[in-house]
């Protein structure tokens, strides 16, 4: 990487730890199936019609990245990992991502949530 008016390593190193930003206009453009992370914070994560809870940040793993929920029913937050078998939808347009609870081990706690909900009126 090349940053503008910086000709040598004393001038990159007297900018080490400082944040790099870049106006959103002059970004490149992603593929289809790629996003910004701040375009995932937010957004509501579903399984079908039971909502999961909302994506708090987009965190790197060693293997690869994923979102971690904060859950709509409260706890530890749950990770999702950024691969096809654990997310079916992403619609940064409609703020929704949608996931496979069952791939990533937690169908009991949907199929758990749907009862409570019923049970409740809600």
């Amino acid at each position: 990487m090349r940053l503008e008016g910086i000709e040598d390593r004393a001038a990159a190193d007297a900018l080490r730890g400082m944040a790099l930003t870049v106006q959103e206009l002059e970004v490149p453009a992603l593929a289809e199936g790629e996003w910004w992370a701040h375009e995932l914070e937010g957004c509501a994560v579903v399984d079908g019609d039971y909502r999961v809870g909302t994506v708090s940040r987009l965190v790197e793993l060693p293997s690869c990245e994923a979102l971690e929920v904060r859950r709509e029913q409260g706890g530890e937050p749950l990770l999702v990992p950024m691969v096809k078998d654990a997310i079916r939808r992403v619609s940064v347009s409609e703020g929704q991502i949608e996931v496979d609870l069952g791939f990533l081990g937690e169908a009991d706690r949907k199929e758990h949530g749907a009862k409570t909900r019923e049970g409740d009126g809600r």
